[in-house]
């Protein structure tokens, strides 16, 4: 076994193990330091990660196969460890409300982001069974942390029952593929799938896999608990649930579709398509008439999850390459959504959208950066969630044109009356915040420099990714070129 491939996820267990120890001794009124310390190593290992000479930048496989270091790979551990930076710096401006057991939390943060490093290398039923159920469980303790709040506590039982029941799913499909196919390894798997197309226990196992990775996703049909969730847990565990929770459910559904099973996924287009275009209208449907901050983000996620099925839909690698941008672009928009909920929301009683209103005169840089958040998100030009609409409805055009597949058109259409209906509700928030006559408490808003620092990084990111999308679309290209697609 090639030992060194498995370095970073090593450092950064390592890192979560310290976090924890460090409970004994740190006073109380100190560990709101710690989510720095562990912000700044985390940017140790993910600038290590961009060294040429660097053990991310070793390729190769470990554990006889079931672990990959690859193209792909690297751009989601990259993603991950910027989404873990910027979730800790959200947590660090809300340690107030966890007063207890606050380095505990950090470390379930930093042990959550392991189960995503490994994801993002599976390679194996193995290795994605443990990475998920790593990830998965670290986020039942965090979703109902805040022990003393009912609604946090049903939020946790909620994701605990529903991922209890998703995991289930997903062993049982493992099982069925196994039995029918005697491969656990992708590349193994793939060799032989298409030899399998005409085997109902296979195909049922598949469909078993998919449905449980569409409960990590809220995809629908399996999308019931992300509403609820979404707005019981503390915030930091809603962000990280948004954004890496999501990240590492695509990154295994794009490695199981077309690393393990590419013939399954050719023959299944109509079934993506279907599965796409329903999860973005019912997210934006049901988003309408929210008025819970983080609830009308729990349903707009589920939009979201819609829009980038439509990448893994198009069964290309101009698709694959669109959800790995679009991913980059909704990591900034989420984390400055939640930092400014945490800020203006901390003191509030409510997390009502009302509470927003008169935020232009309260605090103008969070003001504006809610703006841009809600434009990103709604697909407003020049900004990144506009470039990443663009891109994925490009990739199933694309393929519309190719295959004559006239369900791609619909796929458009429908995507298009996504957007259309979540101006609504996104151009509600930013109506709530500059005309608003609801406006309770116009105090001013104190920012601390590590809030700055984490707004500032999100708007350069909305801004810099929309307007200068090479970079990142080029890391993109090559990550979906290790899915051979």
């Amino acid at each position: 076994m090639n030992s060194s491939l498995i370095a970073l996820e090593i450092c950064v267990l390592a890192l979560g193990t310290v976090l924890l120890l460090a409970d004994f001794w740190m006073p109380v009124e100190r560990k709101k330091f710690l989510a720095y310390f562990a912000a700044i190593a985390l940017g140790g290992l993910l600038l290590a990660g961009f060294s040429d000479s660097s053990f991310c930048q070793t390729f190769g496989t470990a554990f006889n196969g079931a672990f990959v270091e690859d193209a792909m790979a690297l751009f989601f551990k990259r993603f991950f460890l910027v989404a873990a930076i910027l979730v800790l710096f959200v947590t660090a401006e809300f340690s107030d409300k966890i007063a207890a057991g606050i380095s505990e939390y950090y470390s379930l943060i930093i042990f959550a982001l392991a189960g995503m490093l490994f994801a993002a290398s599976a390679n194996d039923f193995v290795m994605l069974f443990v990475s998920i159920e790593l990830i998965t469980v670290t986020f039942y303790v965090l979703v109902s942390f805040q022990r003393a709040k009912l609604t946090s506590l049903e939020a946790g039982v909620k994701y605990l029952i529903i991922g209890a029941l998703s995991s289930a799913f997903m062993v049982f499909g493992i099982a069925l593929i196994w039995g029918t196919t005697g491969k656990m390894n992708f590349t193994e798997l793939a060799a032989v799938a298409s030899q399998f197309l005409d085997n109902k226990i296979f195909l049922i196992g598949v469909l078993f896999l998919l449905a449980g990775l569409g409960f990590k996703i809220a995809a629908v049909p399996f999308q019931i608990w992300a509403p609820d969730v979404y707005q019981g847990a503390p915030t930091p565990t809603t962000t990280f649930l948004a954004i890496g929770s999501k990240a590492a459910g695509f990154v295994l559904l794009l490695r199981v579709l077309f690393a393990a099973i590419p013939a399954v996924a050719e023959q299944w287009r109509d079934f993506l398509i279907i599965i796409s275009g329903i999860t973005i209208l019912y997210g934006n449907l049901c988003a309408l008439p929210q008025r819970n901050l983080k609830r009308l983000f729990g349903y707009s996620s589920i939009s979201h999850a819609g829009y980038l099925l439509l990448g893994v839909a198009a069964v290309s690698a101009t698709g694959q390459s669109a959800v790995m941008y679009y991913l980059a672009g909704y990591l900034f928009t989420v984390v400055a959504t939640f930092i400014v909920i945490v800020l203006v929301m901390q003191n509030l009683e409510t997390e009502d959208i009302s509470g927003l209103a008169g935020l232009n005169q309260r605090s103008p840089i969070l003001a504006a950066t809610m703006t841009l958040a809600m434009a990103s998100l709604a697909g407003v030009p020049p900004l990144a969630g506009f470039f990443g609409k663009f891109l994925l409805l490009k990739a199933v055009i694309g393929q519309g044109i190719a295959t004559s597949n006239h369900g791609y058109y619909c796929l458009v259409f429908t995507a298009l009356a996504g957007v259309l209906i979540s101006f609504y509700y996104y151009f509600g928030v930013i109506r709530a915040i500059y005309w608003s006559k609801e406006a309770k408490d116009l105090s001013p808003i104190q920012l601390s420099g590590a809030a700055k620092l984490a707004i500032t990084i999100c708007i350069a990111g909305i801004v810099w990714i929309g307007i200068f999308p090479n970079t990142i679309l080029n890391l993109a290209d090559e990550a979906a070129k290790s899915l051979g697609i």
